[in-house]
Parts: structure tokens; C-alpha cells; sequence
């Protein structure tokens, strides 16, 4: 049975922000269905029936990567029939193709700098006059938005703050999953163990010197890889903190983990749906304002739930690439995405790979990306109905 004092901290969280010693009581004492009205309420006010997603293409630059995560199977061996190493016409063709279907988005993804650990890879992008993963992603944003005037966005690991810098000018908003602020999870025989760029240190330098550059940024969560319900409460106001600190978090994304075949965690459960509604409830009840995404590929039957617990994003949807961090869960297909919208009373949207409300305050400082985002933007800030058609 809920607590009076629980039921006081509920209450409160509709009306203001929560601390982080009410937000772990609300974890640990609510139930699932009282979190997730609430939710739904405070984010029925942030989302204004609106729900968004980013129609894009997934540019897998180059999947080797310094780093081993118990979980993950993005990253690939030099032998691997699946290794990526994608030159510039391959990238331009991709762009071009998801130009056809009106996508907005080039979503760059890379691992965790790997010329730091293969040669191949410093050959690879010496052959194309680069010293780094971070010169050559610039090299091919530059490409993409010139020839086809889709947006990049990158999502390359931690970033220093001159590599960030240097990304500016060519990507409209970056990209670096937090996943966890334990440290415990960096420790032997945990799933970061073999992931130096994964130690929460790490992840928050690169959150906090995007804030310093005013860079509109992705982070989230990767829940149910070990952490406590208090370390998932701790992570959420790490993230929180940030941002009122910047003000330049664009969207925090509430990702499940699934496990996967051949990888350390293969045999490690699933976080429950129960688990993951009440975290990503409670997402919305801790950052209020701000934008909270929820991957409907990782959860293809049920996706339509996280709008009640109050999310007010789908993040990006491409029409012609696979979810390559995700291979096994396809995407959803804009339509059905849009239906599942629609019976929960919301309007479906496409937004840019820039929120409305970072085109505004000096986030975007490049002329020649504002130029871009004029060409597809409506007066809101989201994508041009007519352009869609």
C-alpha cells in the first residue's frame, strides 16, 4: 500500500521538480500505475499533443571500436562479413536514397575511436587525407549536407571539446549515450569492465563541454544492465543537472536492454516492462520540461504505453537503413507509428535532428546549417507538412 509520504511526493511531482531522495521513494513505493498517470499528465503539458520522430538515414561509418561492452554487437573484427568502413560515395549513396523518401536526418555512428586500436583503421582513414574517426565525420557531413542538404547529427562516443568544435559547424546537434552514472558498472566482470569511454566520468566531461560550445545534445539511459533503482535515480538527475546547469540536453532517451546472441550478457535477463515504464515514468516526472524518447523498435507490440507514461518523442525512424546498434528489433513503419500515435489522442510529427526550441538561443551558429534547416523547417520549428508529400 502507498505510504502517505509517497503519496505527498506524487502530488508534488505534478506541481514542481522532484529531489532526488523523492524520486527513489517514488521508484521504490509507487506502483507502476499510479507513476504512470502521473507521468502522462505532466507530459500531456510538455508534448501540447504533439508527439515527434526524426525521419532518417543510419550512416554506419565505421564499426570497429576500442571498446568492448558485454552487450553490445554494433561493434565488429576486422573479418567480420558485417565490418563497415564506408567510403564516400557509399556514404553519398545512402544520403541520397534517404533524400528520395524525404528523410531530414543523416544519423553518423562510429565506434569509440578505433584507429586507437587498429592500424587498418588509421590506414583506412589516412587513404582518405583524415588523422582521426572525428576529421573524416566532418569530411562527410560536409559531403552529405552539400550534395543532399540532410542534416547530420553524429553519435561517434565521447568527444573531446575541440573535436566537438570542429563538428559544429557541419552537425546540427551530437550525440552520447550517459547509459549509467555507477561506476560499479566499470568494474571487473561488469558490462563496462572493457569500455574505458563508458566510465560515467567520461561520458559527463563530453556532456558538459557540449554545454560550454551551446551544442544541442542527445543522451539517455540504457536501463536494466545491472544498475540499482538508486543508481538509474542517480543517472536521471546526473542528466538533469546538466542541463539546468547548460540548458542544452535536447532529448534524454529511455532505452531497454534486450540481450543478445553471442555477446557476455547473452544470458542476462531483459529489463521488464514493468522495470522500464516505471523508469521511463519517472523520466518525465524528474526532467518535466524536457524532451524524453523511447525507441518503439526495442518494444515493436507495446510501444504505444510509453506515450501514456509520458514521453513526447520516437526518436529517429528511417525508411531505408536498419537500426544498426540494434539490428535484431526493425523498425516500426511510419505509418503504424503514426496509427499507435493516433490512439492515444496525439498528433504524429516530424521534427529535424535539432528540436524546435534549440533553432533559438545561439545552438545553431553555423550560417550555412541555418540556411539548411530554413529550406525544411516550418514557422514551428518542425518539418514542413509539404515537404513530407
Amino acid at each position: 500500500m502507498l505510504s502517505h509520504s509517497a503519496i505527498d511526493v506524487l502530488s508534488k511531482a505534478e506541481e514542481g521538480p522532484l529531489n532526488q531522495e523523492e524520486a527513489t521513494e517514488l521508484m521504490a513505493d509507487c506502483s507502476t500505475e499510479m507513476l504512470v498517470a502521473a507521468a502522462g499528465r505532466v507530459g500531456n503539458i510538455k508534448s501540447g499533443g504533439i508527439i515527434t520522430y526524426s525521419r532518417k538515414v543510419f550512416i554506419n561509418l565505421v564499426n570497429l571500436c576500442r571498446d568492448t561492452c558485454t552487450y553490445c554487437t554494433y561493434k565488429k573484427e576486422l573479418m567480420d562479413p558485417l565490418l563497415s568502413m564506408l567510403n564516400p560515395s557509399q556514404v553519398l549513396a545512402i544520403a541520397e536514397q534517404g533524400k528520395n523518401l524525404r528523410c531530414t536526418e543523416a544519423l553518423f555512428v562510429t565506434g569509440e575511436r578505433p584507429e586507437q586500436k587498429y592500424p587498418e583503421a588509421r590506414t583506412w582513414l589516412q587513404s582518405h587525407g583524415c588523422a582521426s574517426t572525428v576529421e573524416y565525420i566532418d569530411q562527410m557531413s560536409r559531403l552529405v549536407l552539400q550534395k543532399t542538404g540532410l542534416l547530420p547529427h553524429t553519435n561517434a562516443g565521447s568527444l573531446t571539446k575541440k573535436e566537438m568544435n570542429m563538428l559544429q559547424d557541419t552537425n546540427v546537434s551530437l550525440g552520447v549515450m550517459l547509459e549509467t552514472s555507477s561506476e560499479r558498472l566499470t568494474e571487473k566482470g561488469m558490462p563496462h569492465e572493457d569500455a574505458p569511454s563508458k566510465n560515467p566520468k567520461v561520458r559527463i566531461k563530453t556532456l558538459e563541454s557540449a554545454g560550454e560550445l551551446r551544442i544541442p545534445m542527445t543522451t539517455g539511459i540504457l536501463v536494466g544492465i545491472g544498475e540499482t533503482p538508486e543508481e538509474l535515480v542517480d543517472s536521471l538527475f546526473v542528466i538533469r543537472k546538466i542541463h539546468e546547469k547548460y540548458g542544452h540536453i535536447q532529448e534524454v532517451i529511455m532505452q531497454n536492454f534486450a540481450p543478445k546472441p553471442e555477446t557476455g550478457m547473452s544470458s542476462a535477463p531483459a529489463a521488464s516492462f514493468d522495470y522500464f515504464l516505471r523508469a521511463v515514468a519517472l523520466s518525465r516526472l524528474v526532467m518535466a520540461g524536457m524532451n524524453i524518447q523511447v525507441p518503439p523498435n526495442l518494444s515493436p507490440e507495446i510501444f504505444g504505453q510509453f506515450i501514456d507514461a509520458g514521453i513526447n518523442d520516437w526518436g529517429g525512424i528511417s525508411p531505408v537503413t536498419i537500426d544498426h546498434v540494434n539490428p535484431e528489433f526493425p523498425w516500426p513503419s511510419i505509418g503504424s507509428i503514426k496509427a499507435v500515435t493516433e490512439e492515444r489522442g496525439k498528433q504524429l510529427r516530424a521534427r529535424l535532428a535539432v528540436y524546435p526550441e534549440f533553432l533559438k538561443g545561439g545552438f545553431i551558429t553555423s550560417e550555412r546549417l541555418q540556411n539548411y534547416i530554413n529550406l525544411v523547417a516550418d514557422e514551428s520549428g518542425l518539418v514542413r507538412e509539404s515537404y513530407l508529400r
